[in-house]
């Protein structure tokens, strides 16, 4: 079984401003010349996380990894204003021009998959292949499943907690209530809302309980970028057409792709990655049997390192 590859720093690291307030990290890292691949966070409003650059060969990529708008070490932090899916499929062509890269590879889970996606059926001739996990399509239907009726019957006790901040004559509206605490002007509130929503996400994102999944979820600086981040895309659907992705999958029918999905990820059922590649079938589905949601579960591990080798492979 594939494991990630050993712990690498960035070889060079910069600040790269988009449209005012924002200022996006970019960092680089393995061979500068190398297959430039792209790794694309979840959330919205996650980060990245230092693990991200060990899935890929540093000898044979050219790793990039960037925090969205409001995420992480972009500035400003938690920031909804200017902060929409069209603004980070136009941020990775800035940083695609910025680092003079013609075309790459792009890897994604979760949100990651989503704006990976995105960016790939507006921009297909600037991507050599996607490698895409725990695939979310942002549909109401995927929405309402995790965040009002659904994955609560799988998790009651951990949903309590969920709801907890969300006062019971609004919790048959959770989304709109939880959008309500974490733009309001209550710092306490919006805090204690954010943890909650946070930790829910990071609780159910295992198959096995993970404390370091739970722990980074619910730190408060990721807890209040990816919280307010992710109700302001969901309120919004998104910023995309109904069933977008899906409409549009011709435009990914040049492009190679592998799919990899948890058997048991409940936070974005399998359903998704099983429509996607019906409508992709240049792309291939791993399913994982024994895997949930994360990106850290052992046979996820090995099914995304085989896919950035297997990628790097037929590049070369």
């Amino acid at each position: 079984m594939r494991k990630l590859y050993p712990d690498i720093r960035p070889y060079k690291t910069q600040q790269i401003r988009v449209d005012a307030p924002h200022v996006l990290y970019v960092e680089e890292s393995g061979n500068p010349d190398g297959i430039p691949v792209l790794f694309v966070h979840g959330g919205p409003g996650a980060g990245c996380e230092s693990y991200h650059r060990r899935f890929f060969d540093p000898n044979l990529y050219r790793i990039v990894l960037f925090d969205q708008r409001g995420a992480g070490r972009s500035t400003p932090h938690a920031e909804l204003a200017g902060n929409t899916t069209q603004d980070l499929v136009a941020d990775i062509e800035v940083i695609r021009e910025k680092l003079n890269i013609n075309r790459w590879v792009l890897f994604g889970g979760s949100w990651g998959s989503t704006l990976s996606l995105v960016y790939a059926e507006t921009h297909s001739d600037r991507v050599m292949a996607l490698i895409v996990r725990g695939i979310f399509l942002t549909r109401q239907k995927e929405i309402d499943w995790f965040y009002q009726e659904g994955a609560s019957r799988l998790f009651p006790d951990y949903w309590q907690d969920f709801i907890a901040p969300i006062e019971e004559e609004n919790r048959d509206q959770l989304l709109k209530s939880y959008y309500d605490k974490l733009t309001g002007y209550n710092e306490i509130a919006k805090m204690q809302a954010a943890k909650a929503w946070s930790i829910w996400e990071g609780r159910t994102a295992t198959l096995k309980a993970n404390k370091n999944v739970i722990e980074h979820f619910g730190s408060a600086h990721t807890a209040l970028s990816l919280a307010r981040i992710e109700s302001h895309y969901f309120m919004h659907n998104s910023f995309l057409e109904d069933n977008q992705i899906l409409n549009n999958a011709d435009k990914l029918k040049n492009i190679p792709g592998v799919i990899v999905q948890g058997r048991y990820d409940l936070i974005c059922p399998m359903e998704s990655a099983w429509e996607l590649q019906q409508a992709w079938p240049g792309a291939s589905l791993k399913i994982i049997t024994d895997a949930g949601h994360s990106a850290t579960e052992p046979g996820t591990v090995d099914a995304l390192v085989t896919a950035t080798d297997s990628i790097a492979n037929n590049l070369k």
